[in-house]
């Protein structure tokens, strides 16, 4: 619809780029109809009185000033009451006498204003064919002040503006040409009006040109219209160009009328042009094809035009922004509240922006939000410090899976440092991560930090640092843990027992395993096959082909179904044993079972093979199998090198690498 907004007049002092095609020459604006062509609108109810008073005389205003029509006064809501449902001017006229000989003037009239005031009442009650009839009655010349004029046909148009009948608007312009009287800019001021409830945009503009080809003078309800034109066709880029355009001829004095008058009236045309800029984004927001690009381009030509919309404004469309997508116009409209003189900005803005900046993955966007909230206030309420939790829950959860045990440390590091307290689910996660990693010391010195925070310890705490500490085959230090987490109550859960299970079968202790595997069913806790992979795991990091395919049958035995990952163990400690042949066949039964082996197994047999020289034929094997595994996927601005505001340069670092005497130094510290 943007194309049909800007047509103004060649000749005009004021006028938009032409958008739309010409076309031919537009009807005059009247039309040779009835003056009553339509029925009557149906009655409603008489709820609106007229309250007005005016004397009662002829043309030289030597009249009276009465009420209710006793000494010499008209009652101007008698009147509207009684004409409401007056058809002719014959019946106008009749009750108006009466209101006359009431008044003991048999000669007089009554005053115009009485008449236009009844003509505007009876708009807004829709008794639109009285008010026409009592226009007739006036053209008999019934007025105090003579016939009908400009006056009273503007508040004839008005009237039917109101009522809603806009089809008799052709019926005013076609009397008013009949009478001689030409409009005024009253009156096109009224049509445009009514145009734009109409939404006739196009029919606005046309007006307005008409305005400027007579010679008339706009007023500010005039450019006030036209601006309501825009607004309607949500054309944020013309109404910018109206706007500026307007402005440079009141800068240069070059409309007419006091200028204090303009003043004010600016101020408004100001707030309506941030309006129609504002719903057009909202609108591109809402349903746009691109409302990044739309809302972006609206910004830069309101900040061309110097059109400075109110905080309030900014905070609206902020609220508009709810997809994943919006990120980018939310964060600079809140970079223009930030910018503004006084930086005062809603805290329900500033949570509504942390919880957007989450869900489009900019944590470190939403990080930084609430660091203004901290250094410029407003003060962060519970729900800004849940939400931005959970943002680090999430970067935590990353690091968990990933196992990036450094950029765990250094996040809870950055949420000590904002005031944030890590609970022990996010020391945890730091804990597994430095597991997954097989970082030993990282762990235990965790752990250490955990404790010294005035936290406790739970099963997920000491399976991570049992883990830690298996993977780094210190054996003695994780059966010291163990005790300990027995003696301050900690019940283990399978995944601490299957840790423990790799502890023995490390130290080879079998005896050992058998104990702990009786010691589950005890404490009513059935081994699985990720307590057997965890075993057979174990003997192929300690070169235990043999123990790994014992507990491969005692698996079986126990009615535990294998999966890929025991194939894949068993397979490779099959091979370290020597045993080709055996892997062969493992591999051979684990595809019959309809398992999915990754290509390293494959290519372990296949080497196996043909390095001790197996008579197999390598050839049922089958292809190579290509089994696409999904990486777990985190944007590389979540690196280290990239967290937003930067990580304290005094992060403590980690080393991978440590003395068995270190660890057990550190170990003995949080034990005793």
């Amino acid at each position: 619809m943007a194309s049909s907004l800007a047509v103004f007049h060649p000749a005009a002092h004021l006028h938009a780029a032409a958008r739309r095609h010409h076309s031919p020459r537009a009807p005059p604006l009247h039309l040779h109809l009835p003056l009553h062509h339509q029925p009557p609108s149906s009655p409603r109810p008489h709820r609106r009185r007229f309250a007005a008073e005016f004397p009662v005389g002829g043309a030289d205003g030597g009249g009276r000033r009465a009420r209710g029509g006793g000494d010499g006064g008209v009652d101007v809501a008698a009147v509207g009451a009684a004409l409401r449902d007056a058809r002719t001017a014959d019946e106008v006229e009749t009750l108006v006498k009466g209101f006359l000989d009431d008044g003991g003037g048999g000669d007089e009239h009554l005053p115009l204003q009485v008449y236009t005031s009844v003509i505007r009442g009876l708009g807004k009650e829709r008794r639109l064919d009285a008010a026409f009839a009592v226009v007739e009655h006036l053209k008999r010349g019934s007025g105090s002040d003579g016939g009908v004029n400009q006056f009273v046909y503007n508040c004839l148009l008005g009237a039917v503006k109101n009522s809603g009948e806009f089809g008799r608007i052709h019926d005013v312009l076609a009397d008013m040409e009949a009478q001689g009287i030409p409009p005024n800019v009253v009156t096109f001021n009224t049509l445009m009006s009514i145009y734009v409830e109409q939404h006739k945009i196009d029919e606005v503009f046309r007006v307005f040109d008409t305005i400027q080809g007579r010679g008339l003078v706009p007023t500010a309800a005039t450019y006030s219209t036209v601006m309501s034109a825009y607004k309607k066709a949500g054309d944020a880029f013309a109404v910018l160009k109206f706007f500026t355009k307007l402005r440079e001829m009141y800068n240069k004095g070059e409309l007419l009328g006091n200028r204090e008058d303009w003043d004010g009236e600016f101020v408004k045309f100001e707030k309506l042009t941030v309006r129609v800029c504002y719903m057009a984004m909202r609108r591109s927001l809402v349903g746009g094809e691109n409302p990044v690009g739309e809302v972006l381009k609206v910004l830069l030509g309101m900040d061309e035009a110097g059109v400075k919309p109110d905080r309030r404004d900014y905070e609206r469309l902020v609220w508009a922004c709810t997809g994943e997508e919006h990120y980018t116009i939310a964060k600079e409209l809140y970079q223009r509240i930030r910018e503004r003189g006084d930086g005062v900005i809603s805290l329900s803005v500033c949570n509504h922006l942390i919880w957007l900046m989450g869900k489009a993955k900019k944590w470190w966007a939403a990080l930084e939000i609430y660091e203004d909230l901290l250094d410029k206030g407003p003060k962060p309420n519970n729900l800004s410090y849940e939400l931005i939790m959970s943002h680090f829950n999430i970067l935590l959860n990353a690091a968990k899976r990933r196992g990036i045990w450094r950029w765990g440390v250094r996040l809870l590091d950055k949420m000590q440092e904002k005031g944030l307290k890590p609970g022990s689910k996010e020391w945890n996660a730091v804990l597994l991560a430095c597991s997954r990693a097989a970082e030993t010391s990282a762990a235990v010195d965790i752990f250490k930090r955990m404790i010294d925070q005035g936290l406790t310890p739970d099963v997920v705490s000491y399976g991570a640092l049992l883990s830690a500490l298996e993977k780094g085959k210190l054996y003695d230090e994780a059966l010291r843990v163990w005790e300990h987490m027995c003696k301050v109550g900690v019940k283990p859960n399978l995944h601490a027992y299957t840790i423990l299970v790799s502890i023995y079968i490390g130290k080879g202790n079998h005896a050992m395993v058998d104990s702990v595997l009786r010691g589950m069913l005890s404490a009513k806790i059935e081994p699985t096959v990720v307590t057997f992979n965890a075993i057979i795991s174990a003997c192929v990091r300690n070169n235990k082909g043999g123990a790994a395919f014992e507990w491969f049958h005692r698996m079986k035995v126990q009615n535990i179904e294998p999966n890929e990952i025991t194939y894949q163990m068993l397979i490779e400690a099959l091979v370290q044993d020597g045993k080709p042949k055996l892997a062969y066949e493992m591999y051979m039964r684990a595809c019959n079972q309809g398992l999915e082996l990754p290509a390293k197994s494959y290519d372990t047999v296949m080497e196996a093979c043909q390095d001790y020289g197996s008579l197999i034929d390598l050839n049922s094997l089958g292809p190579r199998p290509v089994k696409k595994v999904e990486p777990i996927r985190i944007e590389n601005k979540f690196s280290s090198s990239y967290y937003v505001g930067g990580l304290p340069s005094s992060t403590k670092h980690f080393g991978s690498t440590g003395t068995s005497s270190l660890y057990r130094y550190r170990t003995e510290r949080w034990i005793m």
